[in-house]
């Protein structure tokens, strides 16, 4: 509670600050704007007006994301910041008068306080409710007050918002910019996903079934070392079948399609050389563009950490949160995972892909945990 109180009242005080430093600067935005007016005339003095209005907005921008804690687009122009100060500093004026008015208000009460107390004011003329007057007032106004400095604090945010915000425009062309980069990111992913099957079916499979074929071979010459060669054979054939499953399940795995998310994750912690605590929290199952990215990102994890980590547990959770699909991944083991690695960077392009973020902590010494969170459209 202690904590909650004090927070509070850093919180109101950040924020007083930065209306008072608002209401203050609203006098200097005044004089500049009817400069600015009277220069506009001129062509050549044009760059220097744009410029310095630029300036004066940037201040108010760093100075609502300081105190307000709301970020604004830093590429505004030159005209739209002048458009930005001809009204802003009708608010900020607003504010500071608002601001002085409290002050007098805060010292009337002092004083007035002061005198009952001390028995310094009219005690003759003072009526048994007054007191009682004084303070339902006093609190009406701190009230109302109060209320117009979060009114005046809302529309400095609103308007910064709106002129120095990026236009419709502005965030059009930053989403096909954002698109484009990741269908290429996607494309880059699935061909280094492509290349790793390759380099799994040549390096393991097609080496198992060479040695299979010479164990055949073998059998097939010396009668003698028949049933040993065969036995061999036949070990080497279940290793090829077991190789050729894993193979199949990061391509991509059956249950996934046929029993959803959950039932692949089971599968996926059977099958994990670290034991896998599994949460699974979602009560209904999300779409397919949130399920195989969702698997692929546990997946990739918990392979990583089998093979690199060096711990002795994973905790696999999936979530809900808000409109967001959580999946977390965290191990006990050494940490100092690379985030920048053609695994982890695939997965993040991946996660990007949907519109998702995905992060990864991992200190040297450990734990290492793994978080993407997919958008869930219902």
């Amino acid at each position: 509670m202690l904590f909650d109180r004090g927070e509070l009242v850093r919180r109101a005080t950040r924020r007083t600050t930065g209306l008072a430093i608002g209401g203050l600067s609203a006098f200097a935005e005044l004089a500049f704007v009817l400069c600015a007016g009277a220069l506009l005339g001129v062509r050549s003095a044009r760059p220097v007006v744009f410029g310095a209005a630029r300036a004066i907005a940037e201040f108010e921008r760093r100075r609502i994301e300081r105190f307000h804690g709301q970020g604004s687009a830093e590429d505004f122009t030159g005209w739209r910041a002048l458009q930005y100060l001809g009204v802003r500093w009708l608010v900020g004026g607003l504010g500071a008068g608002v601001l002085l008015l409290v002050l007098l208000g805060a010292g009337t009460a002092v004083v007035m306080t002061w005198q009952m107390v001390a028995g310094t004011g009219s005690p003759s003329r003072m009526s048994w409710y007054d007191p009682i007057t004084f303070v339902l007032f006093g609190t009406l106004l701190v009230f109302m007050t109060v209320q117009a400095l979060i009114g005046v604090e809302g529309l400095d945010r609103r308007l910064a918002r709106h002129f120095l915000g990026p236009t419709a425009q502005e965030v059009l062309r930053r989403r096909v910019s954002e698109l484009t980069v990741s269908r290429a990111e996607v494309v880059e992913a699935i061909n280094e996903e492509r290349r790793r099957i390759e380099r799994d079916l040549h390096d393991g499979v097609q080496q198992r079934m060479v040695a299979l074929g010479m164990l055949l071979g073998r059998a097939s010459r010396r009668a003698d070392q028949a049933p040993e060669l065969l036995e061999q054979a036949r070990e080497e054939a279940g290793r090829v079948l077991l190789e050729l499953r894993e193979v199949s399940w990061r391509v991509y795995p059956i249950a996934l399609d046929s029993d959803g998310l959950h039932t692949a994750l089971e599968s996926l912690a059977e099958r994990s050389g670290v034991p896998v605590r599994l949460h699974y929290g979602l009560t209904e199952r999300p779409l397919g563009s949130v399920e195989v990215p969702a698997y692929f990102v546990a997946s990739e994890a918990v392979t990583n950490v089998s093979k690199h980590a060096g711990a002795t547990r994973i905790d696999l959770s999936v979530t809900r949160e808000g409109t967001m699909v959580v999946v977390r991944i965290e191990d006990d083991g050494t940490g100092g995972a690379d985030p920048a690695g053609s695994g982890l960077s695939g997965l993040a392009r991946r996660v990007a892909a949907v519109d998702g973020v995905f992060t990864v902590d991992s200190p040297p010494g450990g734990p290492t945990v793994i978080t993407a969170e997919l958008p869930c459209a219902s």
